[in-house]
């Protein structure tokens, strides 16, 4: 992906994260911006793991309040939609990547060879695994809101869904069908009642988007698309749900 503002672009985000109705049960109904309803979860999403040369981020210090659990219950939904429907849109059997969690600047995992990039996120489709910069998520996730950490992990995840797909599924527009996943796996994990929706969710999201459109070097508009196709590809997954982003019907 690939992860300030600039809200110029607010007014087309009707129907971005708050949009969805959640009719959460006793004292989830009281938990803030996309928190898990059911911490139980996080005991069946892919183990956060360690390798020498970066951070996991379970021991990872100086970082916001709240920020690590965000990355780890941020997983355990995203990875929880799919395991519940992946069958359902597709007709078969998923396996979850392999999540490697943070890693600081250039000392990171290698991809087929290549080093990281810094204030990066990315899915590794050779070795079926993603990762993020905990410097980019820290930044985030202070100057635009705890959405942030949940759109980076859920457009890696996307990729990691293109890459369990045949390939007349697969978007030539490739990040913006990342982006459209994302508002799936997150409007379906509302609808799950895993997570639950917060009023502030709709602008972080787009002021996220808007970022990572206009800030970065490597989320050039030329194969990312700009913010205002970002913001529409994932109204359009979280709208009208897995099938809005596929190139074509699975079958």
């Amino acid at each position: 992906m690939t992860a300030v503002p600039r809200l110029l672009v607010i007014a087309t985000t009707a129907l971005l994260l708050g949009s969805v109705p959640v009719a959460a049960a006793g004292p989830a109904a009281r938990l803030s911006s996309l928190e898990m309803v059911a911490a139980p979860a996080l005991a069946s999403a892919p183990a956060l793991v360690t390798a020498a040369g970066f951070v996991s981020s379970t021991s990872a210090r100086d970082y916001p309040d709240g920020m690590l659990r965000d990355e780890r219950t941020a997983v355990a939904a995203v990875d929880g939609f799919w395991k519940r429907h992946f069958e359902e849109y597709f007709g078969k059997r998923y396996h979850s990547p392999l999540v490697v969690g943070g890693y600081l600047g250039g000392r990171g995992p290698t991809c087929d060879g290549l080093r990281p990039l810094p204030f990066n996120a990315f899915y590794c489709r050779p070795e079926d695994f993603l990762t993020w910069d905990q410097n980019l998520m820290g930044a985030g996730y202070r100057k635009i809101g705890r959405a942030w950490v949940y759109l980076i992990i859920a457009h890696e995840w996307g990729h990691a869904i293109q890459a369990r797909l045949s390939r007349r599924m697969v978007s030539v527009a490739a990040e913006l069908q990342a982006d459209c996943l994302a508002g799936a796996e997150l409007a379906g994990a509302q609808r799950d009642h895993t997570l639950v929706g917060d009023s502030d969710d709709v602008e972080q999201i787009a002021r996220g988007l808007t970022t990572i459109s206009d800030v970065y070097p490597w989320t050039r508009r030329t194969d990312h698309g700009d913010a205002a196709q970002r913001i529409s590809a994932y109204r359009r997954g979280f709208a009208g749900d897995v099938p809005a982003c596929l190139a074509a019907s699975p079958g």
